[in-house]
């Protein structure tokens, strides 16, 4: 099996009402990061998760994720996930999935868990 890795960059909470310079601060070493592994073609498939809600808070800009993302080496794989994908990036995907809660295990008391929501 393959070997998986994760990173968090990010407070492993929600932003409420508007992100301050510490949030803005660990998304951007996050998206340099990300940089880094996609010039160095260092996995398969890349999963950036709740990447859409960092653009949505405007945690960096359209123009800095996609400077990062032109530079996708063939082969490799990105998933972006989260709420409120804006439009443009849609447009740029490849492919597009949409998600529907139907049942969550959070309106039965269960937290978050490691390696799963965070």
């Amino acid at each position: 099996m393959p070997q998986v890795k994760t990173k968090q960059y990010g407070k492993g909470c929600f932003i409420i009402n508007k992100p301050t310079e510490a949030d803005i601060e660990m998304a951007k070493k996050g998206l340099a990061e990300v940089e880094q592994i996609i010039k160095h073609n260092c996995c398969d498939v890349l999963v950036l998760d709740e990447l859409n809600i960092a653009l949505y808070y405007q945690l960096f800009s359209k123009k800095e994720l996609l400077d990062v993302l032109k530079h996708k080496p063939d082969g490799m794989e990105i998933i972006i996930t989260g709420r409120k994908a804006p439009q443009w990036l849609i447009d740029f995907a490849d492919l597009v999935t949409e998600m529907k809660e139907v049942k969550h295990y959070y309106h039965q008391g269960v937290q978050s868990r490691l390696g799963i929501e965070h």
